[in-house]
């Protein structure tokens, strides 16, 4: 594990969240990986953020709702079955883990772990949370929503970021 400076892979990172990361987040004994393809890495507050979008239909979303922080891999080698896979399933019904042969670390910072996979991980902390209020979307951008299934947005406080190669002990 090496320890990065967040703004430093940003760019990296963020090119990667376009094909897909994951977003891992705890809430007391529920946990659940979703796959993420919108987020910002930014500075606000006078901190470093990383702002995420949940659907409130999502599994993920009751858990986010409940939790106080959460984690995002971004991996650095060919996943894209996982990420596919992790973005079509419900954690509701289906141990995502499992099925694509994924393992959690315990996060170094925070309670939610991360995956063990080679990747760039922010481990955030949630400090603001917000419902989407379609009223003041645009309307280049509505046709994202065409079952009015806004998302709400998390702001993280990034208060750990590193890189991996995998197998971290």
């Amino acid at each position: 594990m090496q320890h990065i400076d967040y703004l430093a892979v940003a760019g990296k990172a963020i090119k990667q969240i376009e094909e897909g990361a994951f977003l891992t987040v705890q809430a007391g004994d529920e946990m659940n990986i979703m796959t993420i393809g919108w987020a910002s890495i930014g500075f606000i507050w006078g901190r470093p953020i990383m702002t995420v979008l949940v659907r409130k239909s999502r599994h993920t979303f009751g858990i986010m709702e409940r939790a106080s922080e959460f984690t995002v891999s971004v991996p650095l080698t060919e996943m894209r079955k996982a990420l596919e896979f992790c973005g079509t399933q419900t954690g509701r019904k289906v141990d995502k883990l499992k099925k694509c042969g994924l393992e959690i670390l315990p996060g170094e910072k925070v309670k939610t772990p991360v995956l063990n996979i080679p990747g760039i991980h922010f481990e955030c902390r949630i400090v603001y949370k917000i419902p989407m209020d379609p009223s003041q979307l645009i309307d280049a951008y509505k046709h994202l929503y065409p079952e009015k299934d806004y998302h709400s947005i998390y702001f993280g406080e990034i208060v750990y970021a590193y890189s991996t190669e995998g197998e971290r002990k």
